[in-house]
């Protein structure tokens, strides 16, 4: 059992749902008229994971997938990545319909999710690619099937921009611990990309707490700290670098799902 969950990678959904979380928490939304969304991303995550995996596991230096997916051939992992993405895609279906222009964002993210899968070996565009489709545009399909205007608001970008930059960050992170894309720059320039991209995140989040009057994104402050931390020198960081930021990527998903049912029964 837990070798088929490995495989699913569900640790990492949180990168697609929290987003969703974020704009629901943030405009006082209610969870359950969203669920097909977010389960939607889900699948998504699950179809995104897997087909990674499947172009990954030609390359001999993909130790880590080629581990978690033996005892499965590539078309049983595809068939996997294909049915996540028919049942993600029927869980779209009603906000589509009532909303157009999200059937168009969708497609959107679905174009860069497979660019990102085939041109990942491209530093810094690909963190941009993950960024746009991990971050800004599930956010803004619920802001779209909320009905609310306008659908940014000009204080929303601060916050768009801390959690982009927070997303590059991690990722940024997970690649150098990897030895993926970022890796093809020295260790100095990734560590002076690192520390630019958290600052940035720290000065953005707290304009946004200043702009919103939130004090609960307060923590998004304070955890670029830990990264800077990391890149103090120019060194490859320690592969439990990249596990503590899954379980912290977890931890604010059940940060914001808390927050949600506060403000659901303060109502």
């Amino acid at each position: 059992m837990s070798k088929r969950l490995d495989l699913l990678r569900l640790g990492y959904t949180f990168s697609v749902l929290v987003p969703c979380l974020l704009a629901i928490y943030l405009h006082n939304l209610i969870l359950w008229d969203y669920v097909d969304i977010i389960f939607g991303f889900f699948f998504y995550a699950i179809t995104g994971n897997t087909l990674n995996d499947v172009l990954d596991a030609g390359d001999p230096e993909e130790i880590e997938t080629i581990e978690r997916i033996k005892g499965f051939t590539w078309k049983e992992i595809l068939s996997i990545s294909i049915l996540s993405f028919i049942f993600g895609s029927m869980l779209f279906i009603r906000t589509i319909i009532e909303n157009w222009i999200n059937g168009v964002v969708l497609f959107i993210i679905i174009v860069l999710v497979v660019i990102y899968c085939f041109q990942k070996r491209i530093p810094i565009v690909n963190q941009i690619f993950l960024g746009v489709s991990h971050v800004f545009l599930p956010y803004l399909m619920i802001k779209i099937d909320s009905g609310l205007t306008p659908i940014i608001d000009p204080r929303e970008w601060f916050l768009m921009v801390t959690f982009f930059a927070f997303a590059f960050t991690g990722q940024i992170v997970h690649e150098a611990v990897d030895g993926d894309a970022i890796t093809l720059f020295s260790l100095k320039t990734q560590q002076i990309i690192v520390i630019i991209s958290s600052i940035a995140t720290i000065g953005v989040g707290i304009a946004a707490i200043v702009v919103l009057q939130d004090i609960y994104f307060i923590p998004f402050c304070l955890i670029p700290i830990g990264s800077i931390y990391v890149f103090r020198k120019a060194e490859r960081p320690k592969p439990g670098v990249k596990e503590v930021g899954i379980v912290l990527g977890n931890i604010i998903l059940l940060y914001f799902l808390v927050l949600i049912v506060i403000k659901l029964y303060a109502s």
